[in-house]
């Protein structure tokens, strides 16, 4: 079997700038690549700053199907786990950025994990592994 790994997954968003805005400046991604494309679209990745994860690729919903799914893709689940090396410093830090938590952390026997919506209500868990190993 040869090497595999997912390293991008599209988010429909309403607006380039509002939503690189929220995930680079409030939830701290880097940008990895804003280039404008035909029709004035953009291929624009962002990804959390120091994980070797996947980015994501923010596409401007152009038409009524797409527009329709911004923040439900997933039909009200939980769509993105964000892993960190210290559950109360982010979850603090966002917390003081305005990113709203939908519950208190919790424990789990996984570990440590609080679900938040992003600003299309996408939901979230920010995720501290118990075992610093698990995935």
């Amino acid at each position: 079997m040869t090497d595999q790994s997912i390293f991008l997954v599209t988010l429909v968003v309403d607006d380039y700038d509002r939503a690189k805005h929220f995930y680079c400046d409030i939830l701290g991604f880097e940008c990895v690549f804003d280039s404008p494309l035909p029709e004035g679209k953009r291929w624009l990745v962002v990804k959390p700053r120091g994980g070797d994860g996947a980015g994501l690729l923010l596409a401007r919903a152009d038409v009524a199907v797409e527009q329709e799914v911004v923040g439900n893709q997933t039909a009200g689940r939980v769509s993105f786990f964000l892993k960190t090396d210290d559950f109360f410093r982010d979850h603090a830090a966002m917390k003081g950025k305005g990113v709203r938590f939908l519950e208190a952390p919790r424990q789990e026997l996984y570990g440590t994990v609080a679900v938040f919506s992003d600003l299309y209500g996408n939901l979230w868990d920010l995720i501290q592994h118990a075992d610093a190993t698990a995935s």
